[in-house]
């Protein structure tokens, strides 16, 4: 097991304990209220249940090293785990709009709203920090299972803040359809967090380039690199739960022995691990560079075998880094 998805296994299974807990408050809220705003938010909770649980089988799964059947290991089964909880949130969004209709045409009377309005509060307030904390620690150990897990907690703040706030008002209005209303809004809220939630795992297990995080790395690499790194390309990240696969072709002299090629591929590797801590594989193809095209970006300066002279150093860009054309030149490919 990774160090890292230790750590998010523990979170993940505080979260499940929660959810138990905050979904029994709900149910009691309901029984007592009889409102199907409360009902809402219930139904909501069973989405935190349930998904709970995959995302802590998921994040076990995750952690697993990789082995002859997975090579790249079992990153891949958190980005399952979040596109299933995107899907039920959705399924619960829509069942929700499907209660509140039925409520909006055959009205039923709601009773002890300030009791009920006092425990929905306070599961708005405890899902509020633990989604915070949950996000907070998805970032640092890179698991899109946990900030999932975070986003939905959090989504589920706001819609229940937005239902205390239509039971406040149907406890001093006694406007009965208010209560249908405040249900529909929150649903509709939760069907966009639901979609937001499936495209992002989409985008991951289609391996969509992570735009964000490559430009973070070609900074990176801007503001360090060496006179021995002519050019970097044909750069791509792919990230598997904890681990981040990284490839690329790095241009170095072509008189380098395989030692000192060897040497900065090595500087390269540590120069990435030291600013992207999550667990790294690196996979660098050494090309020779390629007078004299390569001499108008080389800044080495006692190189005895220059055939151009030195016009600039190549500005590494989104586009250039990840094309698999050397220095940006079609006629150097």
């Amino acid at each position: 097991m990774y160090p890292s998805s230790s750590v998010s296994i523990r979170v993940q299974q505080l979260v499940v304990i929660a959810s138990v807990i905050l979904f029994a408050v709900k149910i009691l809220a309901y029984f007592l209220t009889n409102s199907v705003a409360v009902l809402t938010d219930a139904l909501e909770s069973t989405v935190n249940v349930l998904t709970g649980f995959t995302g802590l089988y998921s994040l076990r799964l995750a952690a697993k090293p990789r082995d002859e059947n997975h090579p790249y290991g079992h990153g891949k089964a958190e980005l399952l785990s979040a596109s299933f909880e995107g899907i039920l949130i959705l399924v619960a969004g829509f069942v929700i709009v499907y209660e509140s209709v039925i409520n909006l045409i055959h009205a039923h009377p709601v009773k002890q709203l300030d009791i009920g309005i006092i425990l929905i509060g306070a599961t708005a307030i405890v899902n509020y920090l633990i989604g915070a904390w949950c996000i907070r620690v998805g970032k640092q150990q890179h698991s899109i299972a946990l900030e999932s897990s975070g986003k939905h907690l959090q989504s589920d703040t706001w819609t229940t803040a937005g239902i205390v706030v239509g039971l406040l008002l149907l406890l001093f209005t006694g406007i009965i359809w208010i209560d249908s209303a405040v249900a529909i809004v929150s649903a509709l809220i939760i069907i966009v967090q639901g979609y937001k939630i499936i495209r992002q795992t989409v985008a991951g297990i289609m391996d969509e380039a992570d735009s964000e995080l490559l430009v973070q790395l070609i900074t990176v690499l801007n503001l360090n690199k060496r006179d021995a790194w002519i050019d970097l390309h044909n750069l791509r990240i792919i990230k598997y739960g904890p681990i981040l696969h990284l490839d690329c072709h790095l241009t170095v002299p072509w008189y380098y022995n395989v030692n000192q090629a060897h040497a900065e591929v090595d500087a390269l590797d540590l120069l990435i691990r030291k600013n992207f801590p999550q667990s790294l594989e690196m996979f660098v193809h050494t090309d020779g560079c390629m007078p004299p095209n390569s001499c108008k970006v080389c800044p080495i300066t006692n190189c005895t075998v220059r055939k151009h002279t030195f016009e600039g150093r190549l500005e590494w860009t989104f586009q250039n880094i990840t094309s698999n054309v050397k220095h940006g030149f079609n006629h150097d490919a």
